[in-house]
């Protein structure tokens, strides 16, 4: 696929920092073998469009050559491959960070020694040595706190020489990063927190660490607990094949984190030299710090400071690449690929909307609930939901009444299928034809409908849609129950609801905090598990297979029925904008270069478990920004008025409320235009984005 240079389809313009952890065969106390692997690997490293790559502890050198280290011949021959690569960063646009025992004064030091662009830009020692089990380190090295004074001579420069250093790209924003060494991550406060309290958004960490059983399980679980604690990206790299074995033995894990979530793993007991690479975003990271007050809280009280040494890194066009993102991008942001992880979202949503029903119920004292059953997927989750929390409560579901409404343009498949589900599921099923009673109101107002002219307006629509709601609270108020709302998340964010009395509106709304995409997986997964039942099973597959519509408006000459998606946009795309706006605040073009990457080719990346071979479907650029701009416009400009006015709900996915009382609080008469903006002028012109 040849794509333009245009900065858009460049990761770096979007807030991407390429990083790797090197795993380099390992050469014991052979500096200058050690100092071939590591140029190969930097070498390789630049041809992939790398920024960072972080090497393991000691990688010069070899860890596990205990007496070796006191040498003065091994001593000056890892500095002389020091001076070697630092003269070889100076060809390439990264950032090297290598392992490498020092002297300073009469003590030596196990340390990090950052490069770039031909010059030791300053050497991390390591604070805490093991002294325990199968570890001696404090027989050769002295701790970062033992140190005399706070800059070393290498390379024939005096630079800084201090655990906790923060290095900044002065050219690219958010490219801050820190280095800690093996050990210091383990302590109860590692270097590393601080240095995130300081700035740094990706940390480093240089790493030994010998195998045993069940060891590469609590690194991994340590590298996504400090990127989830500091919010930032965590690169671990550890030692591998060839180092010596005469006690131990070494896995050459390497792992790359994002704010809890893997990125990337390296292959363990790779006998090979290679590169961990990914993708981090640290322009989200600094969003998402921008949103918690505590992480901002805790570095003021901590009062964190550190030396700032400043960088120049590399910028546009990354070599060998073609500005596709490497890190893992799910096409629907609210429905997770990986099978284990969507059942578990599944089973913890499903439950989250159940208990909170059940606790209203409580609260309430009711018996009865009231819900309109349209044969669409909102109204049959929220259903499906109803059914387990009577369950739960030992109801009978005899106390759930549920009607179908038929309109002017309900069709004889989703009312069947509405009617399938309520006897399937043995609650009490109704039927009200709202028709004539919006053929009075469409009369009573003068609507042309009335006198046969065939005017399908907003008007005609939402005469219908507040008649039903019209209906179900005068029948709650009637069966002394409550309305359960049906609308969803999705809905919420485009503005797709009637306002006040109609599906706007209930008592209490179980779906608020649910996408659309997830609503699909989340009956699925009740069919497939039969959580209320096999009996419903068959015909919620049949809802699922069903085109989404409101069904207000009558078949066209054409046969085609009303399409909710023809009108607001796919819903796949939709709330992968949802996402990345309402969660992390991203501009509106890093959204479409996102939105294009994870949908441009419907080949490339994983689908959900379950996904119907018929929505595997790609957008190009023209269609995403096509949708981007009007999703744009009805979130920010014309919607938030129904949201400032919401039911009570659960908020249930992460960045998915969007209560005024809950993630966000937004004004009702706000403009579009600094969105529409920003995303018209860093998008390629039309004609320039059709060559993709």
């Amino acid at each position: 696929m040849v794509q333009s240079r245009h900065p858009f389809f460049e990761a770096r313009t979007h807030g991407f920092v390429r990083t790797a952890a090197a795993t380099p065969v390992v050469h014991v106390a052979d500096p200058v073998s050690n100092g071939d692997e590591h140029e190969a690997l930097i070498r390789k490293a630049a041809d992939e469009g790398v920024d960072l790559v972080v090497f393991p502890e000691l990688s010069l050198s070899a860890y596990a050559i205990d007496d070796l280290h006191m040498q003065a011949a091994l001593l000056e021959s890892v500095e002389d491959q020091i001076a070697r690569l630092c003269a070889l960063t100076e060809q390439f646009d990264l950032v090297a960070v290598v392992g490498a025992p020092l002297r300073h004064g009469d003590s030596l030091f196990n340390c990090a020694v950052v490069l770039a662009g031909g010059e030791v830009l300053g050497v991390v020692p390591k604070t805490y040595l093991p002294n325990y089990r199968e570890y001696y380190e404090k027989r050769w090295f002295a701790s970062a706190a033992s140190r005399t004074e706070d800059a070393i001579t290498l390379n024939g420069e005096r630079v800084d020489f201090a655990p906790g250093l923060v290095f900044e790209a002065v050219n690219r924003p958010g490219f801050i990063f820190a280095v800690e060494i093996c050990e210091d991550f383990w302590a109860p406060t590692p270097p590393s927190t601080r240095a995130a309290m300081a700035g740094a958004r990706i940390l480093c960490n240089l790493s030994a660490s010998n195998i045993v059983i069940g060891k590469s399980d609590d690194r991994a679980l340590m590298c996504a607990s400090q990127s989830a604690r500091t919010l930032s990206a965590y690169v671990f790299a550890a030692s591998g094949w060839g180092e010596s074995t005469t006690d131990l033995a070494w896995d050459g894990q390497a792992m790359i984190h994002e704010l809890g979530v893997k990125l990337a793993e390296g292959e363990r007991f790779s006998m090979q030299s290679h590169l961990t690479i990914a993708d981090v975003d640290v322009d989200r990271i600094g969003l998402d710090r921008l949103r918690n007050g505590t992480f901002a809280d805790c570095a003021r009280l901590e009062g964190e400071t550190a030396v700032i040494v400043p960088f120049e890194a590399g910028e546009g066009p990354q070599e060998g690449t073609l500005g596709d993102v490497i890190r893992p991008l799910d096409r629907l942001p609210f429905v997770p690929d990986d099978a284990a992880r969507l059942d578990q979202d599944c089973y913890e949503a499903f439950n989250i909307q159940v208990q909170g029903l059940m606790r209203r119920m409580t609260a309430t004292g009711a018996q009865t609930l009231v819900i309109g059953v349209s044969g669409g997927l909102d109204s049959t989750q929220a259903l499906l939901v109803a059914c387990r929390a009577f369950d739960r409560l030992e109801i009978p579901r005899t106390g759930i009444l549920a009607y179908t409404m038929p309109g002017f343009a309900t069709s004889d498949g989703t009312k069947s299928n509405a009617w399938a589900l309520m006897k399937a599921l043995k609650v009490s099923g109704h039927e009200i034809d709202i028709r004539p009673a919006a053929a009075a109101m469409l009369e009573g107002i003068g609507h042309p409908y009335a006198k046969g002219e065939p005017v399908y307006d907003i008007t005609f629509e939402n005469v219908q849609a507040g008649l039903r709601t019209d209906y179900l609270f005068r029948l709650a108020n009637h069966n002394n129950g409550f309305v359960l709302g049906t609308g969803d998340l999705s809905e919420l964010a485009l503005g797709w609801c009637t306002y006040g009395v109609g599906d706007h509106m209930s008592h209490y709304n179980v779906n608020g905090g649910v996408a659309k995409t997830l609503i699909r997986h989340l009956i699925r997964w009740v069919a497939d598990k039969q959580v209320v039942g096999r009996d419903a099973s068959p015909t919620l597959y049949s809802i699922l297979a069903t085109e989404i519509s409101p069904e207000l408006v009558p078949a066209g000459t054409d046969g085609k029925i009303q399409s909710t998606e023809s009108t607001v946009g796919p819903y796949a795309l939709n709330d992968f904008f949802l996402f990345y706006i309402s969660r992390f605040g991203m501009a509106p073009s890093k959204v479409a270069y996102l939105a294009h990457q994870a949908w441009s080719d419907a080949e490339r990346g994983l689908w959900p478990v379950g996904t119907p071979d018929e929505e595997k479907v790609a957008y190009d650029l023209e269609v995403i920004r096509f949708w981007l701009r009007k999703f744009l416009i009805r979130f920010f400009q014309t919607s938030q008025f129904k949201r400032s006015a919401v039911p009570n709900g659960p908020k249930v996915v992460t960045g998915g409320s969007l209560s005024p009382r809950g993630d966000w609080r937004a004004p009702s008469d706000s403009s579009a235009r600094v969105w529409l903006e920003e995303l018209d002028g860093n998008l390629p012109p039309v004609t320039l984005s059709r060559v993709q």
